[in-house]
C-alpha cells in the first residue's frame, strides 16, 4: 500500500492580482509539485474581504474564508502566505499569523521595508520563520542567492535595477527619444505603471527594496534612514542623449556598497559604462549585480513583476519552508535584521564617485575658465567636457549647454563647487548633477 504523502497547509491572505495567481499555482499544480518534493503543498483557506477575483479566476468557493482567526485557527495549517500589501491590515495579519505559530511568506516590500526587523524577532520568538524572496524583484531569487548561494562570500557591493516602471521609461527614453512625460504615458498604457506612478517615480519602491537587499548582503538591521533617494520624475531628456553620447546609459538604480568603514546606501539616477551588463536590461525588466569577495562579480536579471513571476517566488519560499530549510537557515544564520549588528552608513557626502555635470552657460568667452577655476578650488579633477552648440533661438545672450565629467571626487565637494559654479553670473540657469558609476572593483583587499 503506497504510502500518504506528507502535506503542508498553506492559509493564503489576500486574492488580489499576485495572490490569485499564487492560489492558481498551488491549486494547478499541486499533483506536479508533489511528485517534484514528495510533499503534498496544500492550500486551505483564502482570506480576502471580497472574493469577485478569486471567483472569476475559477476558485473553489469552499476555500473562501472572512474571519482571519478562524482560517488559520487549525493545527493543520502550517504557513500563511501574506499578500495583502500596506502596513496596516497586512502587518496585523503577519503578527498574529507569528505569535500563533505558522510561518509566514510576503511580498510586501513597504512592510519589511518599515517593520521588518521587528517581524523577524517576533518570529523567533515564536518558533518559525519569515522568508520573503517575492518582496524584492518578483521572479529573480536574488535574496536566496545572497544568504545561501553567496554564503561563503564578503558582499562588497550590489547595483540593482529593481523598478521595472523606472527602467521602461529610461528605455523608452533612451532608444526612442521620447520625453520623460511621453515615456511615463506609454508605460501607464501598457500597464506597466500605475495611474499614480508616484511610488515608483520618486524612487521609494527602489529604496523599500534596498533597505531589504542590503540588510542580507551586509548583515545588518533593516534601515532606510540613511539612503538618500532621487527618483527620475526630474530627468530631462537631453541628460539621458548627452549621456549616451559620451559612451554612458542612465538608470535608476539602487546602490549599496562598502567604502572604508562604512556602508553607502542610495537610489539615484546614475550613468554606467555602455559596456556593463546592466546597460543591456530593457524595458520591465529587473537585475541585480552583487560582487562577492571570492566570486567576483554575478547578475542575477529577469522579470521583477508580474503576477505568475512574483507567484513562482512566494511557492518557492514555501516549498522551502514545507520542505524545513527555510526554517535551517532562518535558525543558523546570523545575518538576518534582528541578530545582526547596526553597519554605520555614510552620509551622502562622504561618499566619492565621478560625476555628470550639465551647465547652461553664457556664449562668451573665459566662462570655461571660471567654472575650471571653482572646480580646482575644491580640488575637483574634471576628465572631459562636451560643449555643445547655444539652445533655442538666439538672443542677446544665448545660453550654450557645456557637459562635463569628473574624475572620482567626494560628493560635499562636488555640491558644494557647484554651488559657487551656479553664482556665476555667466550660469544661466541651476546646474544638472548626476552620479556616473564606473564597473565596480572585484576582489578587494580584505
Amino acid at each position: 500500500m503506497a504510502r500518504e504523502a506528507k502535506r503542508c497547509g498553506i492559509v493564503l491572505a489576500g486574492c488580489g492580482t499576485i495572490g490569485g495567481a499564487t492560489a492558481i499555482h498551488l491549486v494547478r499544480d499541486a499533483d506536479f509539485l508533489e511528485r517534484k518534493l514528495g510533499m503534498r503543498l496544500e492550500l486551505l483557506k483564502i482570506v480576502d474581504v471580497d472574493f469577485s477575483h478569486a471567483k472569476e479566476l475559477g476558485l473553489d468557493g469552499t476555500l473562501f474564508e472572512k474571519d482571519f482567526d478562524k482560517a488559520i485557527a487549525s493545527q493543520d495549517v502550517d504557513i500563511v502566505v501574506e499578500l495583502i500589501g500596506g502596513t496596516t491590515i497586512a502587518r496585523d495579519r503577519v503578527e498574529r499569523a507569528l505569535a500563533a505559530g505558522k510561518h509566514v511568506v510576503t511580498a510586501n516590500k513597504a512592510l519589511l521595508a518599515e517593520a521588518g526587523n521587528q517581524l523577524f524577532a517576533l518570529a523567533r520568538e515564536n518558533g518559525v520563520s519569515i522568508l520573503f524572496e517575492a518582496s524584492c524583484a518578483g521572479g529573480i531569487p536574488v535574496v536566496r542567492a545572497l544568504y545561501d548561494g553567496l554564503a561563503a562570500n564578503r558582499i562588497d557591493a550590489l547595483y540593482g535595477i529593481v523598478n521595472g516602471t523606472c527602467n521602461y521609461v529610461l528605455t523608452q527614453m533612451t532608444e526612442r527619444g521620447e520625453s520623460y512625460a511621453a515615456a511615463l504615458a506609454g508605460a501607464q498604457k501598457l500597464g506597466f505603471a500605475e495611474k499614480d506612478p508616484t511610488l515608483d517615480v520618486s524612487g521609494r519602491d527602489s529604496a523599500h527594496k534596498l533597505a531589504i537587499l542590503s540588510a542580507i548582503a551586509f548583515a545588518q538591521p533593516i534601515d532606510q534612514a540613511g539612503f538618500s533617494v532621487e527618483g527620475i520624475d526630474n530627468l530631462d531628456l537631453c541628460d539621458v542623449c548627452y549621456g549616451g553620447e559620451l559612451g554612458y546609459v542612465l538608470k535608476l538604480l539602487a546602490i549599496a556598497r562598502r567604502e572604508g568603514d562604512g556602508l553607502y546606501a542610495a537610489v539615484k539616477p546614475a550613468f554606467i559604462p555602455k559596456s556593463h551588463p546592466l546597460a543591456w536590461v530593457s524595458g520591465p525588466f529587473n537585475a541585480v549585480s552583487v560582487y562577492g569577495s571570492a566570486t567576483g562579480h554575478t547578475m542575477y536579471y529577469g522579470r521583477g513583476a508580474g503576477p505568475d513571476p512574483t507567484a513562482s517566488a512566494v511557492v518557492a519560499d514555501v516549498i522551502s519552508l514545507a520542505l524545513g530549510t527555510g526554517q535551517i537557515y532562518f535558525d543558523s544564520l546570523a545575518l538576518w535584521p534582528d541578530r545582526a549588528a547596526k553597519n554605520r552608513v555614510l552620509p551622502r557626502r562622504e561618499s566619492r564617485t565621478r560625476f555628470y555635470v550639465r551647465l547652461t552657460a553664457a556664449d562668451e568667452s573665459g566662462v570655461l575658465a571660471k567654472i575650471a577655476a571653482v572646480f580646482g578650488r575644491f580640488t575637483i579633477s574634471i576628465s572631459s567636457v562636451l560643449q555643445k552648440e547655444p539652445a533655442g533661438e538666439s538672443t542677446s545672450r544665448p545660453g550654450v549647454p557645456v557637459v562635463i565629467t569628473t574624475h572620482p571626487a567626494p560628493e560635499s565637494a562636488v555640491c558644494d563647487a557647484l554651488r559657487e559654479v551656479d553664482a556665476l553670473t555667466e550660469i544661466l540657469d541651476k546646474s544638472v548633477c548626476l552620479t556616473i558609476l564606473d564597473e565596480h572593483q572585484e576582489f578587494k583587499a580584505q
